[in-house]
């Protein structure tokens, strides 16, 4: 699971606008002028991000994040054909004509044309990375058939047979028919879940044929007294062919071949530098999978990669995040390639090596507790390249790996991504925006002074304890929430987060200076989670992105609860509305009370009580409110989403001998996307 990174823009890196006090650096000191933010377009930014520490790795560290690297741009393609069938040639068509198109391109169509194509780099696909909407162009179908007739035949995806003129229609049916894929994943459940969702891991089937083929699947492993703790349907697409139901695998000569061969050769490469015996093992592991398709293989490769502990350098390559499936059982894939920040993890070993004392107490119910916690290992760590559905949005926390059985009995690793959190700050100086949305100067001034390390920890206490604390009821799958799971899951690590961070054992700990941290946190996430967050709905949406479940369903359910004690006050000033807390510690109890309710529905699977809550206070929004919020934000001219410029990695020859690795920091986005495009696309179009 993860903690995504643009949830957090309002709660985090927004806080650190204000001069620290008393002499204090909220933010790691920047040694140049590097340039963060890059360009702005629609609702997106696109920032850049440094990698310290990468120029003092030795020489075979860097060839393993090289090669790593490599692998992580590989499997690009897979994440844009996983989030809708038709993306990859809708990507081609774009990027041909912003290549060859041969007509006048400064005109305000043109503009319009390449901001269309820039958010389709942005989200991997037509759909919005966060609400899942399908979003229009801000050009007409006529304009976009002379843009294709102005560009050449050969430079275009057209199939065999097929003119330019069926071409075009093909092509703004896609685009601009409104009622053809609408949206990526529907969580509606009103709705067939399957039926309604355009991604592609299903093709011609029902939500009730997907559950009952899998439902099938279980029974038989049983049966036949099989495993029956993989993760079933995580690296297929299921398919009905000929009236009959069948799972194509991802895997070498499989589903995905061209692009996974690929990502096996580099890890090939990979495994000559490895740092230990245990990376080395863990990473043939890997290989072994993508080869075989079996989701054994892939649970042996998950449990030794959680023990390798040793190796500085480490990734994460897979079918991992069930989030793009409306049935949460299918992974998108992606891959985080990074080295731990040996100085800053301090602060999560002193967490994870006390993990036993944050289990025993939990205010949740004694039956939902592990009696006894194992390898929980945390770490905070330096990204050095993104790749599939974590580029270009990227999460900032991540814990692994996330079978729940692995997680018992191996242990997890959980990750904060410090230099992208410090991007998030870095760019988001003076943008007004804590002035416009917090209600006293003395939470503009305690953000600023403890704003990023009350993010940092709440994110390592989300990762490397929320995620892997509690256990499920013997018999109770991850699956059993379905379309609720996902906002469930990240609901109840976020809870464990918000207790623990005004727990006083974090100051006996020297984790926290003082209590004034968690205020810092609980005032940023009850800014977000009530009003804030709104700004990424479009009005007359409901919340449907589960991150974004997940804090209003926090958020609304504390502050009412603490209602009849003025817990949490909204104070109206000026014509503006604010979010006051007025007691911290009663707060902090009500976040209590509501982990032990959704650990209670997790560790029995129950759907209805997932739904009940979901439904009640995470899914519908104060129509008034939100055009308040929306008008206010406006004024500020702030995107509220962010992606990242990956870094360049060069290999340094002296004949046949790597020398050196070295690294570059681009600064044009779209450039960025064409390289890609033009290098690391192996997956046929149609």
């Amino acid at each position: 699971m993860r903690t995504i990174s643009t949830i957090l823009i309002m709660s985090i890196a927004i806080t650190a606008l204000s001069s620290p006090q008393d002499g204090k650096k909220s933010l790691p000191e920047q040694k140049d002028n590097f340039k963060y933010l890059t360009e702005q377009f629609a609702d997106a930014k696109i920032l850049r991000y440094q990698v310290p520490g990468f120029e003092n790795l030795s020489l075979k560290q860097k060839k393993l994040v090289y090669y790593l690297s490599q692998a992580a741009l590989c499997g690009r393609d897979i994440t844009y054909d996983q989030n809708f069938k038709s993306n990859l040639l809708i990507r081609y068509t774009l990027e041909a004509i912003y290549r060859d198109y041969s007509g006048e391109r400064n005109t305000e169509d043109f503009l319009q044309f390449v901001t269309y194509l820039k958010r389709v780099w942005f989200c991997n696909g037509i759909h919005h990375h966060y609400s899942t909407d399908k979003f229009m162009p801000g050009f007409s179908q006529d304009y976009l058939e002379i843009l294709i007739r102005n560009t050449p035949d050969g430079s275009l995806p057209i199939s065999n047979g097929q003119d330019k003129r069926q071409f075009v229609k093909e092509i703004n049916q896609l685009i601009f028919n409104p009622n053809v894929a609408p949206k990526r994943v529907s969580l509606d459940p009103a709705t067939d879940l399957v039926v309604s969702s355009a991604s592609n891991f299903y093709d011609g089937l029902t939500q009730r044929e997907a559950e009952e083929f899998y439902d099938n699947m279980k029974k038989e492993a049983k049966q036949n007294r099989q495993d029956t703790m993989i993760s079933f349907g995580l690296n297929s697409k299921l398919v009905k062919e000929n009236g009959k139901i069948a799972e194509k695998i991802y895997k070498v000569g499989g589903l995905y071949s061209q692009a996974i061969e690929q990502i096996v050769f580099w890890l090939e490469k990979a495994l000559d530098v490895a740092e230990t015996p245990q990376q080395r093992d863990a990473v043939k592991k890997l290989i072994a999978y993508y080869r075989s398709g079996s989701l054994a293989a892939w649970d042996e490769y998950n449990i030794a990669w959680v023990k390798d502990l040793n190796s500085l350098v480490d990734f994460v390559n897979g079918f991992i995040e069930v989030y793009g499936d409306p049935l949460a059982m299918k992974g998108t894939w992606e891959s985080l390639v990074n080295f731990k920040d040996v100085e800053a993890t301090k602060r999560t070993e002193i967490l994870s090596s006390n993990a036993q004392y944050f289990e025993d107490n939990s205010p949740v119910a004694p039956e939902y507790k592990k009696k006894k916690v194992k390898g929980v290992t945390a770490k905070v760590i330096t990204a050095a390249q993104l790749g599939g559905e974590c580029h270009p949005t990227t999460p900032i926390g991540i814990n692994l790996p996330n079978a729940n059985w692995i997680r018992k009995e191996y242990g997890s690793k959980s990750v904060t991504i410090d230099n992208i959190t410090n991007a998030y700050d870095q760019a988001a100086k003076g943008n007004g925006f804590m002035e416009e949305f917090a209600f006293s100067k003395e939470e503009i001034d305690r953000a600023g002074e403890y704003g990023h390390l009350a993010g940092n920890l709440t994110t390592d206490l989300h990762e490397c304890l929320g995620h892997g604390s509690g256990q499920l009821r013997e018999g109770v799958g991850s699956d059993a929430l379905k379309n609720y799971h996902s906002t469930i899951e990240e609901s109840r690590a976020d809870l464990f987060a918000l207790y623990y961070i005004k727990d006083p054992e974090l100051i006996k700990l020297g984790l926290v200076p003082n209590e004034e941290v968690a205020k810092a946190e609980y005032d940023g996430f009850i800014r977000n989670g009530l009003m804030t967050q709104l700004v990424r709905i479009n009005p007359g949406k409901t919340i449907e992105e589960s991150h974004m479940r997940d804090r209003a369903l926090i958020a609304r359910w504390v502050y009412e609860k603490g209602k009849d004690r003025n817990v949490i006050e909204k104070i109206t000033r000026d014509g503006k509305t604010y979010f006051k807390i007025n007691d911290y510690d009663a707060l902090r109890m009500e976040f209590g009370a509501l982990l032990k309710i959704i650990q209670q529905i997790t560790s029995e699977g129950d759907y209805e009580a997932a739904k009940e809550i979901v439904e009640a206070y995470a899914v519908q929004i104060d129509p008034e409110l939100h055009q308040e919020v929306l008008a206010r934000y406006k004024k500020l001219n702030i995107a509220p989403y962010t992606g990242f410029i990956n870094p360049e990695y060069t290999l340094v020859m002296k004949g046949k001998t790597i020398t050196d690795v070295q690294i570059n920091y681009p600064d044009d986005f779209a450039t960025q996307m064409l390289f890609y495009s033009k290098n690391f696309s192996f997956l046929p179009v149609r």
